[in-house]
């Protein structure tokens, strides 16, 4: 590669992020307007799978987090995961793929500059149904990735520019609500397309996908989570999965980054 060759890239590159950060900008001026005068939290807006996070104050997280995809636009935050450490921050997005117990906190967030961001919900019947259409040109691609046991079912990446317009448009359309029971199901399908066949995808299509390793492993987090204060086997779990014990334990901590009795102390934080 020439110097003239690389000085090019870099241009293009800085060009790139710039636009990023700008749409960024204007993101967190609409979040900051709908939010304003609404307290800390997650707030929902007319588009059902579309909520705003806003956070004012280094306020303390621990919860479950459900699948959904998280697209900083203001501010910075820290999660754990287990043993797991994940920092995350302004054109960064946080995916989730399975229920989480998940405990951290705002890094930067004050009443002058909250901590803002979109989170947009991940049903799996609707990433499946995209899924069965793309499944023969994705399997091409990714002759040469990830085994199914090796994805976390939470990750943080930068956001690209296509999934970033996506969700900019998204939420544009609260400007105009007559226009969101047309548009929101497009916009939000091609959302979808964008995080299937992106970068991340291996996890996302793993939920979507039916028997997945991932897949059965939520089905058991569902029940750890509903009876958390119970007293549950690892044999029971291990069939309720469809699984050895061994080969349960091993795929169980591929995605929470913990075993199965840490995930149930981890619930009820």
């Amino acid at each position: 590669m020439t110097a003239k060759t690389m000085h090019a890239d870099e241009h293009t590159q800085r060009h790139a992020d710039r636009r990023i950060a700008a749409r960024c900008a204007e993101l967190a001026q609409q979040a900051a307007r709908d939010t304003h005068s609404k307290g800390n939290g997650l707030h929902p807006t007319g588009i059902a799978q579309l909520e705003f996070m806003r956070d004012d104050t280094a306020t303390r997280v621990c919860g479950i987090y459900e699948p959904a995809l998280a697209i900083i636009v203001q501010g910075k935050k820290k999660i754990l995961l287990g043993e797991e450490t994940y920092h995350y921050g302004v054109a960064q997005q946080l995916v989730v793929s399975v229920e989480l117990p998940v405990r951290g906190y705002h890094v930067e967030a004050t009443a002058a500059n909250p901590f803002l961001g979109l989170l947009i919900k991940l049903p799996p019947a609707e990433l499946y149904n995209i899924l069965i259409q793309i499944q023969p040109s994705i399997e091409k691609k990714a002759k040469t990735g990830k085994s199914e046991n090796a994805y976390r079912g939470l990750f943080v990446s930068d956001v690209d520019w296509p999934l970033l317009d996506c969700a900019y448009r998204l939420t544009h359309l609260l400007i105009t609500p007559q226009d969101i029971p047309f548009l929101a199901p497009i916009i939000l399908r091609e959302l979808y397309y964008r995080l299937l066949t992106g970068e991340q995808g291996g996890a996302i299509r793993q939920l979507a996908t039916s028997g997945s390793n991932m897949q059965r492993i939520a089905g058991v987090i569902e029940v750890i989570k509903t009876d958390f204060a119970q007293s549950l086997g690892v044999e029971s779990l291990a069939a309720q999965a469809n699984m050895s014990v061994s080969s349960f334990h091993r795929h169980f901590k591929d995605v929470p980054s913990m075993s199965p009795l840490q995930y149930q102390n981890n619930c009820g934080c």
